[in-house]
């Protein structure tokens, strides 16, 4: 191996430690997020509940559900990129260095884990809970909230009605960005 050669690899290599570093930093700050989410669903119709005067707290959900699904959404989405841009670009460029033509020997856990045969049971799973932690709580607000307070301005009903009209949008890029496929 040439000494162009190895410095290229061991540049792809420190490329692949950032890119790893990033998408596990990634991965622990989405997670954190759906736990940050219960807590303050939690606050919120604590106080929402302890006093009729409070109901207008329930439309404090659905911006919660849009800011932090967002959030989380965005998050979700680097991290499956990273993943895609190691599978697909890096090893690539490694196995064009090394000449080694074994693309699965080439950080094989980021091809391996994504031919689990549970894989695409886990991700819609996983939909699911998205679905409901982010789109289905907040609508659940917002009906909790047309239940309970009295008959609301016409400015704070379009303020529901453009807030369901959100909700329904990030639950549409959930849908959009689910990575459901097998394989490299």
């Amino acid at each position: 191996m040439s000494g162009n050669t190895q410095r290229m690899l061991e540049v792809y290599l420190q490329e692949y430690e950032k890119l790893k570093d990033e998408q596990a930093q990634r991965i622990g700050f989405r997670d954190n997020l759906l736990y940050f989410t219960l807590g303050i669903f939690g606050a919120v119709i604590s106080f929402a509940v302890s006093n009729k005067a409070n109901y207008y707290a329930l439309l404090v959900i659905p911006w919660v559900c849009l800011i932090l699904g967002w959030t989380y959404l965005v998050n979700d989405e680097k991290i499956t990129s990273i993943g895609r841009y190691i599978r697909l670009n890096l090893v690539e460029k490694i196995k064009e260095q090394t000449g080694n033509t074994d693309i699965e020997s080439i950080f094989g856990w980021e091809i391996a884990h994504r031919n689990d045969h549970r894989r695409r049971r886990r991700k819609i799973e996983q939909l699911i809970i998205d679905q409901i932690t982010f789109v289905f709580s907040g609508i659940t607000a917002l009906i909790a909230f047309w239940f309970l307070a009295p008959q609301p301005h016409w400015t704070t009903q379009v303020l529901c009605w453009i807030e369901l009209v959100l909700l329904i949008g990030l639950g549409i890029e959930i849908v959009i960005y689910a990575d459901l496929a097998k394989g490299r």
